[in-house]
């Protein structure tokens, strides 16, 4: 069985923590892991937020299983959860699974560009707060007979589809960075760490110093990404 050899204790409980809220959202999660060096990255797609969620961590040494030099492999979210040793920090590289369509490519590996007009912070998660705030209050004001799926989707779909600030960042992409503990404060210096949007053809990136969430923009699905590693 493969072991991986995480750097110390916050890797390891950061990684719990991430797998952890994914199954929040889908029992059955699975994610794709790929490990280079002293670099993990843990790849996985919460279905209520329909973006690609993207955790690294560094690893105590290289990477490496006989003759190969890499790992890539898609395996249960919740076996890998399991094998999260915080006492060792180690983590067992579960049996593969077959993955879901999204795991099969990645956003591009490199030619990301910096886009502006990113909010600070603060101003993200308020965002987020003021848009729950929104949709609990239009769906509580719906009559009993109006309170069907359909509408409360369609409210859902008006509300997180809006575009952040003058970016194509929609809000629902900051709401995932949120619930999945993405933007939390760094507690580093003044603007040091602060979420950053780029793009790389289709494209967006939100990164922050926990992880990033990656969608392709308006008129592209996650059927078709690009071949990639992180």
């Amino acid at each position: 069985m493969t072991v991986l050899h995480l750097a110390d204790e916050g890797e390891a409980a950061d990684l719990a923590a991430f797998l952890s809220r994914l199954l929040h959202y889908d029992r059955a999660a699975a994610v794709r892991l790929q490990a280079a060096g002293t670099t993990l990255a843990v790849f996985g797609r919460p279905p209520s937020f329909e973006v690609l969620a993207i955790r690294t961590a560094r690893l105590s040494k290289p990477y490496e299983k006989g003759l190969e030099a890499a790992l890539d492999t898609t395996v249960s979210a919740g076996e890998l959860l399991d094998s999260v040793d915080d006492r060792a920090v180690t983590a067992a590289v579960p049996a593969p699974v077959t993955g879901p369509p999204w795991a099969g490519v990645l956003p591009p590996r490199g030619g990301w560009r910096p886009v502006p007009g990113l909010p600070a912070p603060e101003a993200l998660r308020a965002l987020v707060s003021a848009a729950v705030a929104e949709f609990r209050a239009r769906t509580g004001a719906l009559a009993p007979e109006r309170r069907t799926r359909a509408v409360l989707d369609s409210v859902g779909r008006e509300i997180w589809s809006r575009t952040v600030a003058e970016t194509a960042l929609p809000v629902r992409a900051v709401h995932a960075a949120q619930s999945l503990g993405f933007l939390r404060p760094s507690g580093g210096p003044s603007g040091a760490g602060a979420p950053a949007l780029v793009a790389a053809g289709s494209w967006l990136r939100l990164r922050t110093p926990f992880g990033s969430v990656a969608l392709r923009r308006t008129g592209a699905g996650l059927g078709d990404l690009g071949v990639s590693v992180r």
